[in-house]
């Protein structure tokens, strides 16, 4: 992954800007690429205040940018995207950005009761670790969407450390 793809959320205004559902929603949403109050508003089916309100929150925290404009019946709209694809959140316990957005992932998975969770920790080099994260990544961005009738499916993948580092026995 470029590192240009990458958006580091590692401060307390993302952790407060992430903690809404609604603003994950539209995070979500503009993964899908650029779109406008009125285009997020129909296709989230949420009021066009709380769209505006939401996505300038995402804006403050740089989750969100603006970008191009469109001249509409006399108005000009103007068009939000991200500005990475992936999100790095900060590591450690006290990481309420990285929480914040997993309470909304989990609400989404909980919500769907055909949901496909599968949790397995390895044990793997750090080579195969850096490939396996490589290979993932690759897979699910390189998967061709279908068209705008189709359902719409999250994905969620993690390569992370799991426990302590093993220590040596003593020889």
């Amino acid at each position: 992954m470029n590192p240009s793809d990458l958006f580091d959320a590692t401060g307390a205004a993302h952790a407060r800007a992430l903690a809404h559902p609604t603003r994950h929603r539209l995070l979500l949403e503009l993964g899908e690429g650029p779109a406008t109050v009125s285009q997020l508003t129909n296709r989230l089916m949420i009021n066009k205040g709380n769209v505006a309100h939401h996505l300038a929150v995402l804006v403050e925290a740089g989750l969100v940018r603006k970008g191009s404009t469109r001249t509409v019946r006399g108005g000009t709209e103007q068009y939000y995207d991200r500005p990475a694809r992936a999100i790095k959140f900060e590591g450690g316990p006290e990481n309420a950005t990285l929480f914040a957005m997993m309470s909304n992932l989990a609400n989404e998975i909980a919500r769907d009761k055909q949901a496909l969770l599968n949790h397995r920790i390895l044990r793997l080099t750090e080579h195969q670790a850096a490939a396996l994260t490589k290979h993932l990544d690759t897979l699910v961005h390189e998967l061709k969407p279908a068209g705008p009738r189709e359902q719409r499916f999250g994905v969620v993948v993690s390569v992370y450390r799991h426990g302590r580092r093993p220590t040596r026995a003593p020889v």
